[in-house]
């Protein structure tokens, strides 16, 4: 959920404080892409990417967040889990996908984005499933232009993951971001063209794309964090902290 606080248009200077911390958290995320192979534990991925940031100063953004307390530096989210799987013991084998999602805090401003990747071969299915979701972050992120609006970007998603035969998720959202890791506006992954919140240049958005094989449906385990397809299925998830300018859209995480 994201609490309503109003809309932040940032300055060019903010701007530039966000690209720094986004660049940072892109590091951090290429570490822990650098390190999955069949064998090694999520544990070991969080760690490879909490180095990263521990050595840039950035404060781990997911660390210690929400109710109960989010207990890793990164969400590591495995097959059929969507989002926000917390490290540990579990370790990653051939045929895997493997989803890691992670922010960063560099003097007071956020970056957060995360990938996908599949461990050894890729099946036709799960190629199309990776394509689809990172065409649909591409699609979301052409929308962020003045005079569009919110509901431009999420049709976008929704749309060309309709039309890969798979199915976003509708009960979480892409959200704004800026000095707090969500702010508004809350950005549905899916949405009627021509509708939502005005986008004007300084606007700043986490778009991510979250895409399931089997139904939309999900659950939340035990754990009060781990987000899982309700029927098992696989998933992805790709995100970019994307700026709206006068010019064309700007991915502030980018290393």
């Amino acid at each position: 959920m994201v609490p309503s606080r109003g809309i932040a248009l940032k300055s060019t200077r903010e701007l530039t404080l966000m690209r720094e911390a986004g660049r940072v958290n892109a590091l951090a995320l290429e570490a822990a892409k650098a390190v999955i192979q069949a064998g090694v534990t999520t544990a070991d991925i969080d760690a490879a990417a909490a180095e990263v940031l521990k050595k840039h100063r950035a404060k781990p953004a997911f660390l210690g967040y929400g109710d109960p307390p989010y207990p890793a530096v990164t969400c590591v989210s495995v097959n059929e889990e969507l989002v926000h799987g917390i490290p540990g013991k579990k370790k990653i084998r051939e045929g895997d996908i493997v989803s890691v999602d992670c922010g960063a805090i560099v003097d007071g401003y956020v970056g957060d984005s995360a990938f996908s990747v599949v461990v050894g071969e890729m099946s036709p299915l799960l190629r199309r499933l990776m394509e689809a979701t990172q065409q649909a972050l591409a699609a979301a992120i052409d929308q962020m232009r003045p005079g569009r609006k919110t509901g431009d970007v999420s049709a976008a998603m929704q749309r060309t993951v309709d039309q890969a035969g798979f199915h976003i998720v509708r009960n979480y959202t892409s959200h704004g971001i800026g000095r707090q890791m969500h702010e508004d506006p809350a950005v549905p992954n899916y949405m009627k063209p021509g509708t939502g919140v005005l986008l004007r240049p300084g606007m700043t958005i986490a778009i991510e794309p979250m895409v399931l094989v089997g139904t939309m449906e999900t659950r939340v385990l035990a754990d009060q964090w781990t987000v899982v397809s309700a029927d098992g299925s696989m998933t992805a998830h790709f995100e970019h902290t994307v700026a709206v300018t006068d010019a064309e859209p700007m991915i502030l995480t980018l290393p």
